[in-house]
């Protein structure tokens, strides 16, 4: 158990900011979810929507650190192709 001050303030914050970033994932797993439920129904239209509503959020929690960038442009890449090849 922390016995200095610092430690335990330490711990406080991290509890905090764990419980922050676990919402944080969580949202972007739902949009995600959205996204890509859209894709599999086959509207273009509304996958390309719920891209739109998800490339904030997700781009969002990579800045705030909950997810690694480059996973995010990785996923986003993904789905957006995705999305244009229902077009052809």
């Amino acid at each position: 158990m922390a016995q200095h001050v610092s430690a335990k303030k330490r711990i406080r914050q991290t509890k905090r900011r764990t419980g922050v970033n676990i919402r944080r994932l969580s949202r972007i797993r739902t949009f995600v979810r959205i996204v890509e439920e859209a894709i599999d129904g086959g509207d273009q239209k509304k996958a390309a929507d719920a891209f739109r509503a998800a490339q904030p959020e997700m781009m969002r929690g990579a800045q705030r650190g909950a997810i690694d960038k480059n996973m995010v442009s990785r996923k986003l890449s993904r789905l957006s192709k995705r999305i244009k090849k229902m077009a052809a």
